[in-house]
């Protein structure tokens, strides 16, 4: 069964990834960290709100998802919430599984949906002191997309 963890906490991706099941033959595994320049400009904080309840269920369905989907014998999906610095792990997404082909593609798709389909909603603040909410982008969209293309 997936494991959904949403908060403001940081997290320790080792002792995190030492939670996954241990007669996996493979972990994958992907962390999103706050990145220090938006569209060539400083950024000084990315704050994360989300709707409780509702996250957690759409984060669920997602992860559920790729357990059906691939052979997985464990899944793994924290995403913390609040106002993060530069740096500042965001996200961590974790897949395991016999083989490392299930595993990676499981991993990929997780986040690739995360992206899409979880309702967080991110607001950015630059060091001229300017803001702005980020609006989603096609590319993560067809990155998405792909998963279920015949």
């Amino acid at each position: 069964m997936p494991r959904i963890i949403v908060g403001p906490a940081d997290f320790d991706p080792g002792t995190a990834l030492a939670t996954l099941e241990a007669d996996a033959g493979a972990v994958a595994s992907f962390i999103g960290i706050v990145r220090g320049i938006a569209d060539n400009r400083p950024l000084t904080a990315l704050t994360l709100e989300h709707y409780p309840g509702m996250t957690e269920q759409a984060l669920a369905t997602i992860a559920n998802t790729a357990m059906t989907r691939w052979r997985l014998l464990d899944c793994l999906i924290i995403h913390r919430t609040g106002r993060l610095e530069p740096g500042a792990r965001i996200v961590l997404a974790a897949a395991a599984s016999a083989h490392r082909g299930d595993a990676i593609e499981a991993m990929t798709f997780l986040i690739d949906w995360l992206k899409t389909d979880a309702p967080f909603w991110k607001h950015e603040e630059f060091r001229d002191g300017t803001a702005r909410w980020i609006a989603p982008r096609e590319t993560d969209q067809s990155a998405r997309d792909r998963w279920t293309a015949p």
